[in-house]
């Protein structure tokens, strides 16, 4: 989750970086020798002027809009971007916002993309430092509101939905989420550095009174070794059958300020090629795009920009490595865009969304953040289709549509109002953790009518054991609701996978095979007949009423590793978040006694996964 934010601080210190050097150092060509010297000492001087400390965060409101005028005016010129990635990264180190060798790599990395983006922009001052600083200091979306259009057809009656009559068939759906494999993982490095990231060849030897990276896995800002991995999918094959497989995306790891195209390719094709080799050609996985697959990350640029800054290169290699899942139409838009539809089994359809285009953190929706790649539109389209078919949709993404900006994040919410008997399944990942979001009728925000399963992830990060989730769905039959009945939560439990064995008076070592068991079943967990909305609805008031219940829900929310109990504003802030599918409606928790101003902040914490 921090590594994202440490990116979205430089990155915006690429711009508050070039403003200080640009206003001092107007020429047109690079800076070098005593010219560097000399920009260098006005430029440190200018940053211990700001006075700010030692974070973004402490950035006032009126500085905030007064670079980024400054900004707007510079960026009328060609920059010269060696430059701005120099004085971005030299803000960076000076204001120690990362470790000197992050700073400058996620500067050259971040440059060209950002610049151009923001050259392209209309973004003004206001609303730049709105995403900033935060929304008092201006409108914190990026545009004015916008509307897609539903067709002119009445919404059908609503009939509650019933649980389906005994011995019906059920569908065993995997999901999968948040691998972040590192590449770079070693066994009995820091896992408490000083970088972003731990546990890997970087992060050098514990110190004797800090942790080494284990075998397995470790509880700490740390992704996954690829062994780790190859052991789940080893395990899920053994666990089968499976009838098909959700995958929500973020394969690769999270030091986001190194990443070239060609290593997320190869790792994209890695995992890829593992998951086709275990689970065999008879399960197919349905996969969606997660915010990491890109880089630099969160770069997901709309269809209409081309060429070499074009998300091409992804789409294409995702269409190649996943066209055994996939038919040719869904890989049509999956190139086009990153999202497709597909027929699961007669009476169900899969929507795939590509979340990417919802989010703050895209710096290209700076661009036009309107309907990007018109993909709610062409949901509407796949659903009134579904409607009139009498098909069912289930639909996944990676990001939760309650994090997203808050146009797009209200009118989707808006379509799952109009099609609350279509889709029956909605699936997302992203926050690594265990939760769900809640959709209720707009005009009185009290009736349940969908519910947003979050899923955690494979991933330790951070300090959270390895996780996947397993959905009985309502299976293939005449009138099916395609329903979630029931879900699983499995994990592995890192403090016994890594455990030494000192039987004997010998260190055997970490288990060679451990296995992943079960955390929870939902049912059970929170004694509940069904797991429609309505059942979500009432298990949020019993968190109100009951503390051991919250509690034990938080307990199940980190994986079973967790600190502390989550009390007073933790939990009315946690419940919020839980109520409120659609982002930033005060009325959502009115009665929780949370603001708008909490709910937001709340949010944009847990937007950078």
């Amino acid at each position: 989750m921090k590594p994202t934010n440490l990116a979205l601080c430089t990155l915006y210190f690429v711009c508050l970086g070039s403003v200080l050097f640009l206003s001092r150092v107007a020429t047109a060509h690079p800076v070098q020798g005593g010219e560097r010297r000399e920009a260098h000492v006005k430029f440190m001087v200018a940053v211990d002027k700001l006075q700010v400390g030692f974070g973004w965060r402490n950035l006032t409101c009126p500085l905030c809009k007064a670079l980024f005028t400054i900004l707007d005016v510079a960026l009328l010129n060609e920059v010269n971007e060696e430059r701005v990635a120099w004085a971005a990264a030299e803000a960076c180190v000076k204001l120690r916002l990362a470790e000197e060798r992050v700073c400058r790599e996620i500067t050259q990395l971040f440059c060209n993309d950002v610049i151009r983006a923001l050259q392209e922009s209309y973004l003004w001052p206001g609303e730049a430092c709105g995403m900033l600083v935060g929304p008092e200091c201006g409108h914190f979306d990026i545009y004015a509101p916008w509307n897609i259009t539903l067709p002119r057809v009445p919404k059908p009656p609503v009939t509650p939905p019933s649980p389906p009559k005994p011995g019906s068939p059920q569908n065993r759906v995997l999901f999968l989420t948040d691998v972040h494999w590192d590449r770079e993982y070693v066994e009995g490095s820091s896992a408490d550095c000083k970088e972003p990231l731990c546990c890997r060849n970087q992060s050098q030897h514990p110190a004797w009174n800090h942790r080494g990276a284990g075998h397995w896995g470790t509880y700490s800002k740390c992704d996954l070794p690829l062994r780790t991995l190859e052991n789940l999918l080893q395990n899920l094959a053994q666990s089968g059958p499976w009838d098909w497989a959700y995958w929500t995306g973020d394969i690769p790891a999270h030091n986001v300020w190194a990443q070239t195209r060609s290593q997320q390719l190869q790792e994209l094709v890695t995992v890829t090629r593992l998951i086709q080799k275990y689970l065999g050609p008879n399960v197919t996985v349905y996969p969606a795009v997660g915010n990491h697959e890109s880089t630099p990350v969160n770069s997901f640029p709309p269809p209409f920009v081309h060429g070499n800054r074009s998300s091409s290169w992804l789409y294409d290699t995702m269409a190649k490595e996943w066209a055994p899942w996939l038919p040719l139409q869904a890989l049509h838009t999956l190139r086009r865009a990153g999202f497709y539809t597909v027929q699961v089994q007669p009476g169900l359809r899969l929507v795939s969304l590509n979340m990417n285009f919802c989010a703050r953190e895209n710096f290209w929706l700076m661009v036009n953040s309107t309907d990007p790649a018109e993909q709610l539109q062409w949901l509407v389209g796949i659903l009134q289709e579904a409607e009139n078919k009498g098909e069912k949709v289930h639909i996944i993404g990676h990001i939760p549509p309650g994090l997203c900006l808050k146009s797009w994040s209200w009118n989707y919410y808006h379509i799952i109002n109009r099609y609350e008997s279509t889709v029956t399944g909605q699936f997302f990942g992203h926050t690594h953790v265990d939760e769900f979001q809640m959709f209720y009728d707009e005009e009185t925000l009290t009736r349940p009518l969908g519910v947003a399963f979050i899923a955690p992830s494979i991933t330790t990060y951070i300090d959270l054991n390895p996780g996947y989730r397993v959905y009985y769905v309502d299976g293939q039959y005449p009138g099916s609701s395609h329903l979630v009945l029931d879900h699983e939560t499995y994990i592995l439990n890192l403090t016994e996978a890594n455990k030494h064995n000192h039987s004997r008076g010998r260190d055997s070592g970490p288990d060679p095979n451990p296995k992943w068991t079960l955390l929870y079943r939902a049912s059970e967990a929170y004694g509940l007949s069904t797991l429609f909305p309505a059942d979500w609805d009432g298990l949020l008031k019993t968190f109100l009423a009951d503390d051991r219940v919250f509690q034990r829900f938080w307990y199940l929310n980190h994986k079973g590793h967790v600190s502390e109990p989550c009390r007073d504003a933790c939990k009315t802030t946690i419940i919020c978040f839980l109520r409120s599918g659609r982002y930033d409606d005060p009325r959502q928790c009115a009665h929780l006694g949370v603001g708008s101003e909490e709910m937001v902040r709340a949010i944009r914490e847990k937007t950078v996964c």
